[in-house]
């Protein structure tokens, strides 16, 4: 639930940079459809077809999980054709993500799904949430997706990947070496490095939109500062709260920001 705030919070800061009001069907058909899609994606290995020997507390997130995903047709109902044809999609790339149906000869190791092709994971994510989250909205609202929605397209993919950054940090003790993430292709130090020069991309693409709103450019540049903290503050050994809840809220203080200053 709280992955699905801070994806909810994303696409709310898309809705106030494009003055878009009346969405309320889109946000919370991301609510839903993140749970859901989250969910899937983290259990489907644990759960896969052992249904009567699960815990209760796999029971009771796939019971959620379930008026989660009821919610979120009911919600996608509400939603114009062309952005359903764009998310059946990404709707794939997720099924993919978790499901093991390609060829083992683009894995390096036994599994068959694009989590565990090598390098792959945090760009799909990436993708997944800039689409969601950026040209969702606008596509919804029927609004031409130019020069600026690519720009802050671009501006969100970059962003996510620099959030993933202290998860893969974290979990250099316990993922497998033939995941290839970032910090354990080049190691932690230049991970942060990269994470930096990251976020001044994320902060100068804020100056290449035609049009410059200096709430916006405020609520990023604070926005962007404090992740840049959070990436050099990671190492292995964090606290449990440190990225599953601190550097999952940015997306949601970012919008509180914008709220604010707007």
């Amino acid at each position: 639930m709280h992955v699905a705030l801070a994806v909810c919070a994303l696409t709310w800061v898309t809705l106030i940079q494009f003055e878009i009001n009346d969405s309320k069907d889109v946000i919370y058909f991301v609510f839903f459809a993140t749970i859901t899609g989250y969910n899937f994606v983290k259990y489907f290995g644990l759960v896969k077809f052992h249904h009567r020997s699960l815990a209760t507390w796999l029971k009771t997130i796939q019971i959620f999980s379930f008026f989660a995903f009821i919610a979120m047709c009911y919600f996608a109902l509400q939603l114009n054709v062309e952005s359903l044809l764009y998310l059946s999609v990404f709707g794939l790339i997720t099924f993919l993500y978790a499901i093991p149906l390609l060829p083992t000869r683009y894995f390096r190791d036994s599994q068959k799904n694009l989590r565990q092709i090598s390098g792959l994971k945090i760009y799909v994510i990436a993708l997944v949430w800039a689409f969601t989250t950026v040209f969702l909205p606008l596509l919804n609202s029927e609004i031409d997706i130019g020069y600026d929605a690519k720009i802050i397209a671009i501006q969100r993919f970059v962003l996510v990947i620099i959030l993933m950054l202290p998860f893969e940090i974290r979990d250099l003790i316990y993922d497998s070496v033939k995941l290839a993430t970032i910090p354990q292709r080049i190691g932690v130090r230049n991970t942060k490095t990269i994470g930096a020069v990251l976020l001044l991309l994320f902060m100068l693409l804020e100056f290449f939109k035609d049009e410059l709103d200096n709430a916006m450019v405020i609520s990023t540049s604070i926005t962007g500062l404090i992740t840049l903290l959070f990436v050099i503050f990671s190492n292995k050994y964090q606290s449990k709260y440190y990225s599953a809840f601190w550097v999952e809220s940015i997306p949601i203080m970012w919008l509180v920001l914008s709220l604010m200053l707007g």
